[in-house]
């Protein structure tokens, strides 16, 4: 019979985290089996779920620690951070690429709808080509080396080691001997509330006024190095997942809440953004590039750094309305 914390109808962690953590531990193996299993063309699709499992067992190792092997769950936690970010390195240069492209594209008068960062003088269209050129060189090279990184980590000793974690996992949670009957909803109101300290020290004031392309196109934001800013907005995007995750791991409906699916793709759209505009500012501080793909390229830094502003506003329009009745938590 299911355990009950004997003075509360929420569930507990014998009855709720345990077999979710064995859930999420069997759809590692299962993804790392179709990985293997798959050619180059179709890798894509697993290595995403091998990633999507390592997250989740790690932010429930996290969360719920205290109900847990502590040293077991730390080191695992560390290896499945240390997976999960080498396998998506690939993707996010690539990913990165497709939005620099098209977003030069876009602002090239010569092609297709204009953004809204003005480009002057014809001098984006003379440079275009050739800071596209420069950016795919960049990247593609970056993508290179993180696909052959991660060839190496699925074939190392130290990835053998979290599959076999994985594997002792599917089987068997480390539970403490006096936490079976414990209440997971201590923990994720934890989360939450880190959560909503997180969100509250951002200028959300700031964010709910509409940005000014222009002033970022000529540097004069109040903040001459923006990509500053971006700190707060990540971690809040990295407790966003970890409060879904939470939310997951009790047992709440992952598909209801249109506050925290808006929320929180507006954030990683933040976060695509904002690594897009240091890769364009990377790239124009290539040496001895021409003038004119300099300032193709402060366009295109401008552009995402007009993004960045757009998906901060969107952010506080979704965190502001009010929560879905369900209070159900989006998968990512």
């Amino acid at each position: 019979m299911a355990q009950r914390h004997p003075d509360s109808d929420t569930p507990v962690a014998g009855e709720v985290l345990a077999p979710y953590l064995r859930e999420q531990a069997t759809e590692f193996l299962r993804a790392l089996r179709q990985h293997r299993e798959s050619g180059a063309d179709e890798a894509a699709e697993p290595a995403h779920a091998l990633r999507a499992a390592a997250r989740r067992i790690s932010g429930a190792l996290h969360t719920f620690r205290p109900l847990l092997d502590a040293d077991w769950s730390d080191r695992l936690r560390t290896e499945l951070a240390w997976l999960s970010g080498t396998l998506a390195r690939e993707h996010a240069y690539a990913a990165r690429l497709d939005r620099l492209i098209g977003a030069l594209h876009r602002l090239s008068p010569s092609a297709g709808p204009r953004s809204s960062v003005p480009s002057q003088n014809g001098g984006l269209t003379v440079g275009a080509a050739k800071a596209g050129a420069l950016i795919e060189r960049q990247l593609t090279l970056a993508r290179t080396r993180a696909h052959s990184t991660a060839l190496q980590a699925l074939g190392s000793s130290r990835f053998h080691a979290v599959a076999d974690g994985a594997a002792v996992l599917a089987s068997e949670v480390p539970l403490r001997k006096d936490a079976g009957g414990h209440p997971l909803a201590p923990f994720a109101a934890d989360v939450e509330a880190r959560l909503d300290e997180a969100v509250t020290a951002l200028p959300l004031v700031r964010a709910g006024h509409p940005y000014n392309a222009e002033a970022l196109l000529h540097g004069l934001a109040a903040d001459a190095a923006p990509e500053s800013q971006d700190a707060p907005w990540h971690q809040v995007r990295l407790l966003l997942r970890l409060h879904r995750y939470a939310q997951e791991a009790t047992g709440a409906r992952p598909d209801r809440d249109v506050r925290l699916i808006s929320a929180g793709q507006s954030l990683d759209r933040h976060r695509d953004a904002a690594e897009a505009a240091t890769a364009a500012a990377s790239a124009a501080r290539t040496p001895r590039i021409a003038p004119a793909t300099a300032y193709a390229l402060g366009v295109l830094h401008a552009d995402q750094r007009h993004e960045v502003e757009a998906s901060r506003f969107t952010f506080q329009a979704a965190w502001r309305r009010a929560p879905s009745p369900d209070h159900a938590v989006p998968t990512p």
